[in-house]
């Protein structure tokens, strides 16, 4: 993969997920931030960040899932949906905002069907490997910078990991310096 060819996407950076005060925060997430600058900056312009936002339709499962998580259940303007300060700026393009845990149909409308893509971004264990599986189920090329994931715990990044490394050659698990390495030796 070459930089050129191949889209960082930056998973979910948000207060919700990434603070340490947060239910849902990641106690990972702070020393991820560097990797997954490194890469953005590497990746210049081909760059996107998602947001998971509360807007799902509570007549469906979503309604039942905020009924068992009433603190995430609140307007999308709410500070816990902001972008942690260190993620400003990593995208030159619009935040890509999405009420499910895959960001896949979204964000396949803009890098394309059979894209290449880095997945960085918390949680591993769920909004990553939920984007990640429905990314290589439409043909996409997909690795996983897993030192530039977080997950809810460490037991939890590890198993899903393991599932996704389950799933080669559509889905690859890599670390930030291999991403880096491979993309400066491509022609």
């Amino acid at each position: 993969m070459t930089l050129r060819d191949g889209w960082l996407v930056v998973v979910d950076p948000q207060h919700i997920f990434a603070s340490p005060d947060s239910v849902w925060g990641s106690p990972f997430f702070a020393e991820v931030m560097p990797r997954i600058r490194s890469l953005a900056d590497a990746f210049g312009d081909r760059v996107l960040v998602t947001r998971w936002l509360p807007t799902a339709d509570r007549s469906t499962s979503w309604g039942e899932y905020f009924t068992a998580w009433p603190f995430a259940d609140q307007p999308p303007t709410d500070a816990l949906f902001d972008l942690v300060p260190d993620a400003s700026g990593l995208s030159r393009h619009p935040s890509v905002d999405v009420p499910t845990f895959g960001k896949w149909s979204a964000l396949e409308e803009i890098v394309g069907i059979g894209a290449r893509v880095v997945l960085t971004g918390v949680s591993t264990d769920c909004c990553v490997i939920s984007t990640a599986l429905a990314a290589a189920d439409a043909g996409a090329r997909v690795t996983i910078a897993a030192d530039a994931c977080a997950g809810s715990t460490a037991e939890n990044h590890a198993a899903a990991l393991h599932v996704m490394g389950l799933y080669p050659p559509q889905l690859t698990i890599a670390d930030t310096a291999s991403v880096l390495a491979s993309a400066t030796r491509s022609p």
